[in-house]
């Protein structure tokens, strides 16, 4: 009897053990799930909040122009900033051309997370194939214009052909280089502020196409873009005036010393570059927050103090204000040795002239508009 109850208790033990050693063996692996778990989520979160962990990133800004030397910087001061907001490495890639010609490039499929082109009336166009959602201009501030720019001469050292406005373009002798309006965003600029200047004079609309005319007569190369304009005035030595970007004549002066001289005319206009989120681009690839930041990083006063590095005129007032030049002249034989360079007694007027960059447009730029008729003369 004895030995059958040690029996019942070595078996009640043995199954006791059992059970004890499946329970821990359960317990093993719920705990292995939870660790697992738990190591899942430290990952997760480092993913969001470690700074190493970010996937690199690429965007593309589709740019005019002049802007090569300005966004050459900035991409190096957005990619420092942004590494350092988010521990993300962001590349840009640049893109340059006459405005006009980039828009519709851009209108055609080439890939752009961002524009920041001549005028609005030019990110209209790629608005209008359905890339860019209504209300651009109001998705940043200034109207989606963080710097600006005007139009200025520039001449050979010595101005020997006596240029001080525009009224001295319409010499028979004058040589001019000018871009061509129909693909470049600073030649319709150009175009407009040569117009508002014989308006100034009092000349009704007929008088001011003959002298319009007579410019373009005189003009001995209509490249595509500003940049090419440059380039024919100043490596290939055509021509005895340069209508340009501000930004374009101070590089000049910085690039050829003693070679070249700004002559500010008494009125021009205030040209205003916008720039743009493709949100048909960025909502595809998934980059619509480093597209805005990048855009919005234009207002920040390190990228404004950057962009009057370049000669843009910046939209910060105190910025602004340190680069304003004292003087009387209106003439800059060389680059300022206190860096200050803008001469803001100038008359300028803006596109509202016009009653917009609509209207401008179907005034004078669109096929069989006045510039056509002009051009043809």
């Amino acid at each position: 009897m004895k030995f059958k109850k040690l029996i019942a208790l070595l078996l009640s033990l043995s199954l006791t053990a059992s059970l004890l050693a499946a329970c821990s063996s359960g317990s093993d692996d719920d705990s292995g799930s939870a660790s697992s778990s738990s190591s899942g989520s430290e990952t997760t979160d480092t993913s969001d909040s470690s700074s190493g962990s970010l996937d690199p990133v690429e965007i593309t800004n589709v740019s005019y122009d002049p802007t090569r030397e300005l966004y050459a910087a900035y991409n190096e001061l957005f990619s420092a900033y942004w590494l350092e907001e988010t521990g993300q490495e962001v590349t840009i890639v640049q893109s340059h051309g006459g405005s006009g010609s980039q828009a519709l490039q851009v209108a055609n499929g080439l890939e752009a997370d961002v524009v920041t082109l001549a005028l609005e009336g030019d990110v209209q166009s790629v608005a209008d194939a359905g890339l860019i959602e209504d209300g651009f201009v109001d998705e940043f501030p200034l109207d989606s214009s963080p710097y600006t720019s005007t139009i200025v001469f520039l001449v050979r050292s010595g101005n020997p052909k006596d240029i001080q406005d525009w009224d001295n373009l319409l010499d028979e002798d004058v040589g001019i280089i000018t871009p061509n309006p129909k693909t470049s965003g600073g030649a319709r600029w150009n175009y407009l502020a040569a117009w508002y200047y014989f308006e100034q004079q009092g000349l009704d609309e007929d008088e001011i196409l003959e002298n319009m005319a007579t410019i373009y007569s005189n003009v001995v190369v209509l490249d595509s873009g500003a940049r090419g304009a440059t380039t024919s005035f100043t490596e290939n030595g055509q021509g005895d005036v340069l209508i340009a970007w501000e930004n374009e004549a101070f590089l000049a002066l910085e690039e050829y010393p003693g070679e070249y001289e700004i002559v500010v005319p008494s009125v021009s206009i205030l040209c205003q570059p916008t720039v743009a989120i493709v949100d048909e681009v960025v909502d595809s690839r998934g980059t619509r927050d480093v597209a805005e930041a990048y855009l919005n990083y234009l207002y920040s006063d390190e990228a404004q103090e950057l962009e009057a590095q370049n000669y843009y005129r910046p939209s910060t007032e105190s910025v602004y204000n340190e680069y304003v030049l004292d003087t009387d002249s209106t003439t800059i034989t060389e680059i300022p040795e206190d860096g200050k360079w803008i001469i803001d007694t100038v008359e300028l007027t803006d596109i509202d002239h016009f009653g917009g960059w609509a209207e401008a447009l179907a005034t004078h730029f669109t096929d069989g508009g006045l510039f056509d008729q002009i051009y043809e003369e």
